[in-house]
């Protein structure tokens, strides 16, 4: 397998883990002692590396279980044997978490490099992953098995001239590729939750602060996403350039795709607040709310919101997004219309 080593890792996980030394009892929930292992020692014994091993949990493919203490996740060693049970093991397993990048995912199908390219910028094929070269450009990572998939289904568009559909996209100057690894991101993370507040968070998580700001103007509840975000689960520190490059790749850069994120961050907000409300600094200790503004992140700005613009009803006709509440609605949850909230309702009303 030719997968980079920026991003498989330079070799199998092992005795570089602080916790990889061993299995560890867990109390389970009928009081029973829950074998888990360290990410480390997981990736031992499912043959992987790093580098595939986090790419494999990412994908679903290895489950994971919180950690004692809020510590680092853990696998089950029941889990491992499940897997390592399975047919092909351990090169079924590789394979489903290979990862080739343009030169060889153009050797996979059998074309040029350049067309592989431009089936990539308009959507045909969708990395799962990126790394950073010397130059600090992002090179894109595609799985081998996405790509097998493809040639079987679209074989058309590996030879003879491009549809005029996908020509006048690439005339156009489209790029499809960061799009699509952020749309492949969020929608496993939501496949991992059912938190509504964390769900929220990731959908917050593809627009930038000042965007944020005008979806969800209250202060804590901006705070509250922020704190509830999920990181990676076994991801290590880089670079300061690799840290900046990822966060702007975070962020929804199309007019469209804004919307498209605007709209569903408006949708999960309203179902976590029927969940319930975002903790106010000093609620969780006695009730006792803190003076506006404390508690607060330093990069989040407090904004005062007068008591009409919260009690506004929605214009008529506006859809409602929040699902039917069984009871009385709090008054905090008053408000304006989806319209309103997502900031278009100037620009919907104009000729």
């Amino acid at each position: 397998m030719a997968v980079t080593e920026a991003m498989r890792g330079r070799a199998v996980v092992g005795a570089d883990d602080a916790d990889a030394s061993g299995a560890a009892g867990v109390a389970g929930p009928d009081a029973g002692v829950e074998v888990t292992v360290a990410a480390g020692r997981a990736a031992q014994q499912l043959e992987l590396r790093r580098g595939e091993f986090e790419l494999a949990v990412h994908l679903g493919l290895v489950g994971v279980t919180a950690g004692q203490g809020g510590g680092r996740p853990r696998v089950r060693s029941e889990e491992i044997g499940r897997l390592r049970a399975q047919a092909g093991f351990p090169e079924a397993l590789r394979d489903r978490v290979r990862t080739v990048g343009t030169a060889e995912g153009a050797g996979l199908l059998g074309i040029s490099p350049v067309r592989f390219t431009r089936l990539a910028r308009v959507g045909c094929v969708s990395p799962v992953s990126f790394y950073l070269n010397r130059y600090r450009a992002v090179v894109w990572l595609y799985l081998a098995e996405d790509l097998a998939r493809f040639a079987t289904r679209e074989p058309g568009l590996l030879a003879g001239k491009s549809p005029v559909g996908m020509r006048t996209m690439l005339e156009a100057g489209i790029d499809w590729r960061a799009r699509n690894w952020r749309t492949g991101r969020i929608d496993r993370l939501l496949s991992s939750t059912e938190d509504a507040w964390v769900r929220a968070s990731v959908q917050a998580s593809a627009l930038d602060p000042v965007q944020l700001a005008e979806v969800v103007d209250d202060p804590y509840e901006r705070a509250y996403l922020a704190r509830v975000r999920p990181e990676p689960v076994f991801g290590r520190p880089g670079s300061v350039s690799g840290r900046e490059i990822m966060a702007q790749l975070m962020l929804a850069d199309d007019p469209d795709e804004i919307l498209w994120r605007r709209v569903n961050l408006t949708l999960e907000l309203d179902r976590a607040r029927e969940d319930r409300a975002a903790p106010r600094p000093g609620e969780e200790r006695g009730g006792r709310v803190a003076p506006e503004g404390a508690g607060l992140p330093s990069n989040v700005a407090v904004a005062p919101v007068s008591r009409a613009s919260r009690e506004a009803p929605a214009s008529p006709g506006e859809p409602s997004a929040s699902r039917a509440a069984s009871g009385p609605v709090p008054e905090r949850r008053a408000g304006p219309g989806l319209l309103a909230r997502l900031g278009l309702r100037r620009r919907a009303a104009s000729p």
